[in-house]
């Protein structure tokens, strides 16, 4: 499976930004499509996931009620759309896909995109 993560940039604090994961080669593997992040001197952190039918979503509490992930099954594609970003949102996103559900940490995952940066300026 290859994954091409997509959207990344600079905004400012309270702006927003529309994540895009594109899945190809052996998608038939995929139940579970997440989102994680890494900021500057920190671990891998997870940050949202979805199922392949779309029908289970989970956040990370530190973004729920600020981020929305969703999922075109039929293009393989997923989206992470981020409302009222902060600093510390600040990291770079990788989408990455699991066989599993649920699936929360990045040792459940098997294949990652290479990452978009995403800067929030305050």
């Amino acid at each position: 499976v290859q994954l091409q993560a997509s959207g990344g940039g600079l905004v400012q604090a309270g702006g927003s930004l529309r994540l895009s994961c594109a899945a190809s080669g052996g998608t038939f593997l995929i139940w579970t499509m997440g989102w994680f992040r890494q900021a500057p001197g920190k671990e891998r952190e997870f940050v949202a996931d979805i199922t392949r039918d779309g029908r289970s979503t989970y956040y990370a509490d530190s973004v729920k009620g600020r981020f929305t992930i969703s999922g075109d099954i039929a293009k393989n594609r997923v989206y992470l759309q981020m409302n009222s970003l902060k600093p510390e949102d600040t990291a770079v996103y990788y989408c990455a896909t699991s066989r599993k559900w649920p699936a929360r940490t990045e040792y459940e995952y098997d294949y990652w995109g290479q990452g978009t940066l995403v800067t929030v300026s305050s």
